[in-house]
């Protein structure tokens, strides 16, 4: 009996020519998998695809609903946002996909898994990581490491010499990457850091702001505990919110980043981010800390947020140092209870409004007019303490200066 090789199969040109590659270098039953994380379309027709290319069979697995609430979600109560900027759409979506592929060969008595990350980027890392820290003992297999195809020109000739139909042209031939949470786009043009991106035509997801409405739109986001869970007064589910979310910013042209990112392995790389409702949901999550969290938490929860974004964007998810951490976030948001209503308009987000139980703003003490509970003059004594240290050493530096 031959042994079984689980491939993480998106039926995009990487993992559509890895199938008759390991038919032809491997002696190997094929087993497919594609984690649903949100590709929509893009996951119509691949198990016919699958099976004509050699797979011996092909699980479709919607991961939705999984990906929001056990990935984005906890990701999205840290605050966590890699380099100011990328909101680490698809380096969550890998540890859920590969945790699933793991959960499948281990019900197939696989002894592999294949991935199609190349041995340039981030994903070959996040995909392996996940393995090794949840099934040691299976064995990896990264095609880019050891087949001779140096270039995605010559993948798209090897699909054409086997009839293989793949989703892109040597005229068309960005690297994306699409779920639930966004769509990235790398290459081509937007190689040169110099270049504009091409958004009318690179888009596919969103409008650009110049064609958004000239109106503004306004949305409300309740959050309970620091998870969204109604947008414009209907409950929804995670996945829910997401979708709902990903409607409202994509129609107004809210979403879009472009970053020269560092990528884990050492070199730095251009990318252009779609993600709509993500940017959103932690804009709205965050005015509601600024409303609930203590000075002090916040200001620490900021500083964590960076090794987060770090550990999740470096495949590290299921880490303990992640996991301690989620441990912290999520005390920290058992206070972040509340409603926030935001203004969008033509790509531009803006606070409209926030309301919370456990609001740590009380006027009496923040207004500008007449009050009973604030002593202006204890504000002396409090400066006189709190720049003691200051004031000494500027007297040190008098006494020594003559």
């Amino acid at each position: 009996m031959k042994e079984k090789v689980i491939l993480a199969y998106s039926g995009g040109l990487d993992t559509s020519i890895i199938i008759p590659w390991l038919k032809e270098n491997y002696d190997y039953e094929v087993i497919a998998v594609c984690g649903d994380v949100g590709q929509g379309k893009e996951t119509d027709g691949l198990e016919e695809k699958a099976i004509k290319t050699g797979a011996s069979k092909c699980y479709i697995e919607d991961l939705r609903e999984e990906y929001v609430k056990d990935f984005i979600y906890p990701t999205v109560r840290a605050g966590a946002v890699y380099e100011g900027k990328y909101l680490l759409g698809t380096s969550h979506a890998r540890p859920c996909i590969a945790k699933r592929l793991v959960e499948i060969a281990r019900a197939e008595g696989a002894t592999a898994i294949c991935h199609g990350a190349t041995g340039k980027g981030n994903d070959q890392v996040r995909f392996e990581l996940t393995i090794k820290a949840l099934a040691p003992d299976l064995k990896i297999i990264a095609p880019w490491r050891i087949w001779d195809i140096k270039s995605r020109d010559q993948e798209i000739e090897y699909a054409e010499a086997r009839n293989i139909p793949i989703p892109v042209t040597k005229e068309d031939n960005y690297s994306m990457d699409r779920n639930i949470w966004h769509l990235s786009h790398e290459g081509q043009d937007l190689e040169d850091p110099w270049n504009e991106p091409q958004y009318d035509k690179l888009l596919k997801l969103m409008v650009t702001p110049e064609a958004a409405p000239d109106k503004a739109e306004y949305v409300e986001i309740e959050f309970e505990k620091g998870d969204a869970v109604a947008v414009n007064g209907e409950k929804l589910s995670p996945l829910g919110v997401v979708t709902k979310l990903n409607e409202i910013a994509a129609r107004n042209g809210v979403g879009i980043d472009d970053i020269v990112e560092n990528r884990l392995v050492g070199m730095k790389s251009r990318g252009v981010y779609e993600t709509p409702g993500g940017k959103v949901l932690y804009f709205a999550h965050k005015d509601l800390e600024y409303l609930c969290l203590d000075k002090y938490t916040m200001h620490y929860k900021e500083q964590l947020a960076v090794r987060f974004a770090e550990l999740v964007y470096d495949g590290l998810w299921f880490s303990p140092l992640r996991e301690a951490l989620s441990a912290f976030v999520d005390k920290t948001q058992e206070t972040v209870t509340g409603t926030v209503r935001l203004k969008l308009y033509k790509g531009n987000i803006m606070s409209a409004g926030s309301k919370s139980e456990h609001s740590l703003y009380i006027e009496e003490y923040a207004t500008f007019d007449e009050d009973e509970v604030y002593n202006q003059k204890d504000a002396e004594g409090f400066i006189n303490l709190f720049g003691l240290q200051t004031k000494m050493k500027a007297l040190v530096d008098l006494k020594n200066k003559k």
